[in-house]
């Protein structure tokens, strides 16, 4: 198996609400809209989807149960500061709660952290000493 994520499909509660903080919030346009199902346009990156929770657990054999950290966190490099600023204002006024604000990194970048109305985290960065980094945009 290779080190690669073909798409990333997240269950949501409402799927209706998920879509609005993307699409209105972020600014994500959709690709396809299965109803119980969502993919976003990807830009060529690893297309992101959203599933309802209860029936993506169904899917893969699991609970739809579970709190705290789910181990998995979502990363967003831009090419700048200001940009780490601007995406952590639309989703906090999307309805994101903000994690960790934006500030120096201890590594020596610069980022924040949001989680979105289900609770998927995200983490903004931006560093100027990888220039060959895969940024989002």
């Amino acid at each position: 198996m290779k080190a690669h994520v073909s798409s990333i499909l997240l269950g949501v509660q409402d799927m209706d609400r998920a879509k609005k903080f993307y699409t209105e919030g972020l600014g994500w346009k959709i690709q396809s809209d299965f109803g119980i199902s969502v993919f976003f346009e990807s830009d060529g990156a690893s297309p992101v989807g959203f599933y309802g929770r209860d029936g993506l657990a169904a899917q893969v054999g699991t609970s739809p149960e579970g709190s705290g950290f789910s181990g998995v966190v979502l990363t967003y490099v831009v090419r700048s500061q200001n940009r780490v600023d601007e995406i952590l204002a639309e989703a906090q006024a999307a309805g994101a709660t903000v994690l960790t604000p934006a500030g120096a990194l201890p590594w020596g970048g610069y980022g924040a952290t949001f989680a979105d109305p289900d609770g998927y985290i995200w983490s903004l960065g931006y560093s100027d000493h990888a220039p060959d980094q895969p940024y989002a945009e």
